[in-house]
């Protein structure tokens, strides 16, 4: 259902807006009007996609994950390809995402939808009992023998 609300019903409300539009102030207006605000878009883009991109370096210099600057790049892409599309409604679209304050709610909803399901290595599958508390019995060894820690490694004998 989503593929078909973009790919179907939003070039219809477009068009209709257009053809609103054109009838309106004239054709050549609205075409003027659609190329000027692809151009201010564009610019606007280049500027919010430097803004972000210089944060993003900050933030690996310093040592950490710049996810939210990634999910801000790619609300930037987005609005990117919604600017230059003609129309005014993606145009609308567009130019919210340009907005600081929108585009950090969009990123921080981004993050937390995607964010990976990390599980803690020193608990149990299933459980929330921790790992190194799990009794030796319940740890089966390599040869299927219960019991026992199985240290693993390679070794070079140096004379």
């Amino acid at each position: 259902m989503p593929l078909l609300f973009i790919f179907i019903l939003v070039p219809m409300a477009e068009l209709a807006v257009l053809i609103k539009v054109g009838s309106a102030i004239g054709i050549l207006w609205t075409f003027a009007l659609i190329l000027l605000t692809a151009l201010v878009g564009v610019t606007l883009l280049r500027a919010q996609g430097l803004a972000t991109l210089m944060r993003a370096s900050e933030r690996m210099q310093q040592g950490s994950l710049p996810a939210q600057e990634l999910a801000e790049g790619f609300l930037l892409a987005l609005a990117g390809a919604l600017l230059l599309t003609p129309g005014f409604i993606t145009d609308a679209f567009g130019f919210s995402l340009l907005l600081p304050g929108v585009r950090g709610v969009m990123a921080q909803s981004i993050m937390k939808r995607f964010k990976p399901q990390v599980m803690n290595p020193f608990e149990q599958p299933g459980t929330q009992e921790p790992f190194n508390q799990r009794q030796q019995s319940q740890r089966p060894q390599r040869d299927g023998r219960v019991g026992g820690d199985v240290i693993e490694g390679d070794y070079k004998r140096e004379d």
